[in-house]
């Protein structure tokens, strides 16, 4: 006998359960008591004649029958998520466009990146959120951003439905305050401390294993994202710190700052990050279509 509709509210229960690894977890995120969505769990595996959870330590697991279930539901609440952010964005009313920034980036060149996404005849809503690349990867999975400006690619083999593309890459100079070191560069980065960008950053690991390349044996005083909050602490503390030599004219161009030395071999590079489902979004289009070699040539 052919069962008959299944109870949508139920499935998206479960679903969430899964994705939570609790019915606890669960009824946080759906504001929801435990004992509701337990008893919605309960209803679907009557329904579907199973049994979709088992017990593991603390947490529960789908069943065979529970992952079989949830392969399938994955795709179809995903679609759903994706028809809204469709619908959303085709508004006439506002064309929402919410962009996340890797927080290591240079926000200048970010900003100009970004005015390629805006323009006058439409009325763009834009919406930018800074975090870590991979907290960033966790949001657009989630249909919680619809492009990611980041410092390195995504991996498509190992992000199903994610994609990247290079915009451009800049080298790196080292500033202090005046006056400079007495030893030619790069020997003058061990005379003293060091700023340099954070290690979780693409750019603040090419920079340590540069010094390990080099046989510079330097002394790192911090590690900072903000490249204004690296400038302060750097002046303050008479340390040498980096920033992308594309602005080092603009940026750095008091008399109480001097550029030491500049180095090609290491670059901070710039991509764009977005799902499979945003590529029809007008805004990530122009992005993807604009040449930016202009804006990365010193």
């Amino acid at each position: 006998m052919r069962m008959s509709h299944i109870n949508f509210n139920h499935l998206y229960y479960f679903w969430q359960v899964c994705k939570a690894g609790s019915v606890v977890g669960a009824a946080e995120a759906l504001f929801l008591t435990p004992q509701t969505i337990t008893g919605q769990i309960k209803a679907l595996e009557e329904r579907l004649n199973g049994k979709l959870f088992k017990r593991q330590g603390r947490g529960l697991v789908p069943s065979e029958l529970g992952q079989l279930v949830f392969r399938y539901a994955d795709k179809m609440f995903m679609l759903s998520q994706e028809m809204l952010d469709i619908v959303n964005y085709r508004k006439e009313s506002n064309l929402l466009f919410d962009v996340g920034v890797a927080d290591a980036l240079s926000k200048r060149l970010v900003s100009q990146v970004l005015e390629t996404a805006v323009v006058d005849n439409e009325q763009i809503h834009l919406r930018c959120f800074e975090s870590t690349h991979e907290m960033l990867l966790e949001q657009l999975s989630q249909h919680k951003l619809d492009m990611i400006l980041s410092d390195c690619p995504v991996d498509s083999s190992q992000q199903e439905g994610l994609f990247s593309l290079k915009l451009g890459e800049c080298g790196i100079s080292f500033f202090c305050r005046q006056p400079a070191p007495d030893l030619p560069f790069p020997a003058c980065l061990e005379q003293r401390r060091l700023l340099i960008p954070g290690r979780r950053s693409m750019l603040g690991r090419k920079l340590l294993n540069w010094f390990n390349t080099q046989g510079i044996k330097v002394e790192i005083l911090g590690e900072f994202d903000d490249a204004a909050l690296m400038k302060a602490f750097g002046l303050y503390h008479n340390a040498i710190f980096v920033a992308p030599t594309l602005y080092a004219q603009d940026t750095y161009s008091d008399d109480e700052v001097v550029e030491i030395g500049r180095i090609d071999s290491v670059q901070e590079e710039y991509y764009i990050i977005f799902a499979e489902r945003m590529i029809q979004h007008p805004a990530v289009q122009r992005v993807c279509n604009k040449d930016f070699s202009a804006l990365f040539a010193l």
